[in-house]
């Protein structure tokens, strides 16, 4: 039995211009600051004798790789990402970037925003618009009704708020 495993599916191209920004930041640091560091340092490594049994060298090449990959992942990804920096024409339907109030069946109170798949933070309350929940609000307006089927069963939620501040 071999180890391979299907291409994860292609995920959406959206993202918000903060979002975008942390991208680029990211590679910007990557490329200008981290890259040329750990290259200095795995050049002095080398420099030390032995290469074979030379912790230091060992982990640094492996660290440049890992910034690669990601330089690489970073190039490739924000060409393709379309940046949505305005409010929909219909601000009480859910879209992207809607900041959204949900109501579960034991009365408790959510509130997520819906953001790219770059994006999402459970700490700050974004999911993915990928996301299960995501896609069975989209289109949707306050005071509907949804259902979502997660790994504990069929959950219900009421939409009690619709809004996009952050495009204010």
């Amino acid at each position: 039995m071999g180890r391979y495993r299907p291409p994860s599916p292609k995920s959406s191209h959206y993202i918000t211009p903060e979002g975008r920004q942390k991208l680029a930041d990211e590679f910007d640091y990557l490329w200008r600051k981290k890259r040329p560091e750990v290259t200095q340092a795995l050049s002095e490594a080398a420099a030390e004798g032995d290469r074979s049994e030379n912790a230091e060298y060992i982990y640094r090449k492996k660290q440049l790789a890992e910034i690669d990959r990601r330089v690489r992942y970073l190039t490739k990804r924000l060409d393709e990402l379309v940046v949505v920096d305005r409010k929909p024409d219909n601000e009480s339907q859910i879209f992207f970037g809607a900041w959204v109030e949900l109501e579960n069946e034991s009365g408790d109170i959510l509130r997520y925003r819906i953001v790219g798949p770059d994006e999402f933070d459970v700490d700050k309350s974004y999911i993915s618009m990928d996301s299960p929940v995501a896609k069975a609000l989209m289109r949707k307006f306050e005071g509907d009704e949804i259902e979502v089927i997660s790994p504990n069963g069929k959950m219900s939620y009421s939409i009690l708020e619709v809004r996009y501040e952050v495009f204010d």
